[in-house]
């Protein structure tokens, strides 16, 4: 008998709101946290629209495709809450929801009901979690990050608080398997601040088949069906969420220098790739083995896929990096000072990027990255001088005539006089290590002018990053040559702001992103230094009260490319060549995470926060090539708003940072000193 659907399904201290004629949730509340935002809500977000509302989808099939949201009938039977959905010929969608044992149970199967066989090449579900940046308060205080594992049969979401605190929402997949995600409301009006509306995909074939290492064809007989069933629960810790996946497999890391192995304990374990050894070691235990620098899939048990990533040594991605921008990222063809500036490249042609009036392809801001990597790289050893000091000094004085203003204020680039507070620790930290290269006077005084420009035109406010670290390895320097009053005047600067920073609390100012794990890792920079310079309790505090904020952007998702790394979804746009929105995985900016992590205070240093800064800086050589080539970012969603992703763009722009932070931070054991851990 149809009956009134209810209007809340209580399950775990928590409920979800019920839309009385989708029977869909439009609401999820934790009782212990009611103000949290889980979900996406019209009333208060305008791009928001029905047809993404939780549980409506997509399916696409040899018969054509088909969108479901309100339903043909909807009944409640026995307690749980049934829709029906016919979608094409002979086609027709059903919708269980019920709760059991504290969880809300939700079941979704499509059905041939026709007389031909049935070929299912999209099947794409809904999950709008409120994944936004407001602002950095309302975010804390309100929106969640929404860690996603699309591993077939061992596949989850954990939507997380962004503050760290609270209990989480977890989405386990218990039958059936979600193989891929999908990303939908990406473009210039949501802009960079939401993540946009995620679609678990079930399959995404019919829009790119190669996607998450490939998506199959479901093929249904005459009144077969198939079926993808997941629970949702409340969980007070991330560990109790794992426990609860139920994970088939362990790893003992997910990246691994080729010739080194990973280990994984599971049932069964193979690879499609042919550059993947895996060998037995034991009941229950293999070790794997890759050939090749770059990212390969693993099957696990019964339908359960990850990637994991073999890569080259770091000092030999760095040889190969250094040795590709000397030979193809330099505006040769430009006249005089101009020449000497390094450039984005398309590497599928080897063509230069012109900067077309773009801001995030000029030849500065974070294209300087490049020359501090050759510097590094030649300070490491990694480079011959006699191939890099020319085009380092061409570039030190392309940067003084071109980057700088009369007034050592930044220039966006050559053709951009935006004065943009981003770039000034780059270039402070250019000159500072020619400073420390050649031991040349005007170049540290250079270095520490840009710093004290950089205050003057509100730096104390802003958070750029790297200033902190930069300006302490300045100081150092400016002591060395007896410039002591110079020196602490800057560190008193920097202290001030520390202290701006305690005040505030969680009302952080906008940046270019109103909210981003790029503001929380120079946060918790300058708290960390404000704390060694006076030892105050009250900055080690504010550090230990904002490192939950930090961590809450990167998810334990069992994959190379998303353990621990922060999320971020706008670079492919602004960056590359695709103009792709959607997740980056990973975001070189995710080293920022393990930089703060290895430079944080004794007292909140761990053995666990060793291991994951490891296991980012590792992560991010998925970027790079064999031969030195790099992408600026890989778009991780299987599409984006229809268009195909899971690809890495064209572009090699600004992913050299990754390189640069780690072997300024390199040292495992922390031991590095003010004047090795610039930015």
């Amino acid at each position: 008998m149809d009956l009134p659907v209810p209007g809340v399904l209580v399950f775990g201290d928590g409920r979800a709101a019920l839309d009385p004629v989708t029977g869909a949730p439009v609401r999820f509340t934790d009782d212990r946290s009611p103000a949290r935002r889980w979900l996406l809500d019209t009333d208060v977000t305008p791009w928001h629209s029905v047809e993404h509302q939780w549980g409506s989808g997509h399916l696409v099939t040899d018969r054509g495709g088909a969108r479901w949201h309100t339903p043909a009938r909807l009944s409640v039977t026995e307690g749980a809450v049934e829709t029906l959905h016919p979608l094409l010929d002979g086609v027709r969608l059903t919708v269980r929801r019920a709760v059991r044992d504290d969880v809300l149970s939700e079941r979704y199967t499509v059905t041939n009901h026709g007389e031909e066989p049935l070929a299912v090449t999209g099947l794409g579900i809904q999950i709008p979690f409120a994944d936004l940046y407001d602002s950095a308060e309302h975010s804390l205080d309100h929106a969640v990050h929404a860690h996603l594992f699309t591993g077939g049969t061992w596949a989850w979401v954990l939507a997380q608080p962004m503050s760290g605190e609270g209990r989480s929402l977890g989405l386990i997949v218990r039958e059936g398997a979600v193989r891929a995600y999908s990303v939908e409301s990406r473009n210039l009006r949501s802009n960079s601040h939401v993540r946009g509306h995620l679609v678990l995909s079930v399959t995404d074939h019919a829009r790119n088949p190669e996607a998450f290492g490939g998506q199959p064809v479901l093929r249904l007989a005459p009144g077969e069906s198939t079926s993808v069933e997941w629970e949702l629960g409340w969980y007070a810790s991330v560990d109790d969420f794992l426990t609860a996946t139920r994970p088939p497999a362990v790893f003992s890391g997910y990246a691994a220098e080729i010739g080194e192995p990973l280990v994984v304990a599971a049932a069964e374990v193979s690879s499609p790739d042919p550059d993947v050894k895996v060998e037995r070691v034991a009941d229950g235990r293999f070790r794997v083995h890759g050939s090749r620098h770059g990212g390969r899939h693993l099957d696990i048990g019964a339908g359960a896929r990850t990637e994991v990533l073999f890569h080259l040594p770091l000092e030999e991605v760095v040889r190969r990096r250094a040795a590709y921008v000397a030979r193809h990222q330099r505006a040769v063809e430009r006249p005089g000072l101009l020449a000497h500036a390094f450039v984005p490249v398309d590497t599928r042609t080897g063509l230069t990027q012109s900067t077309n009036g773009w801001p995030d392809w000029t030849d500065g801001a974070e294209r300087i990255a490049m020359p501090l990597l050759l510097q590094a790289a030649t300070a490491h050893g990694l480079a011959d001088p006699e191939l890099t000091e020319p085009l380092l000094d061409g570039w030190s004085r392309f940067a003084r005539h071109h980057l700088l203003d009369e007034t050592c204020a930044p220039r966006r680039g050559s053709q951009d006089g935006q004065t943009r507070l981003y770039d000034t620790p780059w270039l402070a930290r250019f000159f500072h290590d020619r400073h420390r290269a050649h031991g040349t006077g005007d170049d540290l005084d250079l270095a520490a002018r840009v710093l004290e420009r950089s205050f003057e035109l509100g730096g104390s406010g802003h958070l750029s990053i790297g200033l902190s670290p930069t300006t302490l390895a300045v100081c150092g320097s400016l002591d060395a040559t007896g410039q002591s009053g110079r020196a602490d005047a800057l560190r008193g600067q920097l202290v001030d702001s520390a202290e701006q920073f305690v005040r505030m609390g969680r009302r952080l100012p906008a940046h270019e992103v109103n909210y981003e794990q790029s503001i929380v890792a120079p946060l918790i920079d300058l708290l960390a230094d404000a704390h060694r310079l006076t030892g105050d309790a009250v900055f080690l505090d504010a550090v230990a009260e904002r490192l939950p904020w930090l961590l809450a952007f990167g998810g334990p998702q069992p994959h190379a490319r998303l353990h621990g790394i922060a999320i971020r979804h706008w670079d492919g746009f602004w960056f590359g060549a695709d103009r792709l929105w959607g997740d980056v995985f990973p975001h070189y900016w995710s080293a920022l995470t393990a930089v703060t992590l290895r430079r944080l205070p004794a007292a909140l240093r761990t053995a666990a926060t060793d291991r994951l800064a490891e296991t980012v800086l590792r992560a991010n050589l998925a970027n790079f090539r064999e031969d030195g080539s790099a992408t600026c970012a890989f778009v991780m969603p299987s599409t984006v708003d229809g268009r195909a992703a899971h690809t890495a763009d064209p572009l090699a722009n600004d992913q050299d940072w990754h390189l640069v932070l780690w072997l300024a931070h390199g040292a495992p054991d922390g031991a590095a000193t003010e004047r090795d851990t610039a930015l």
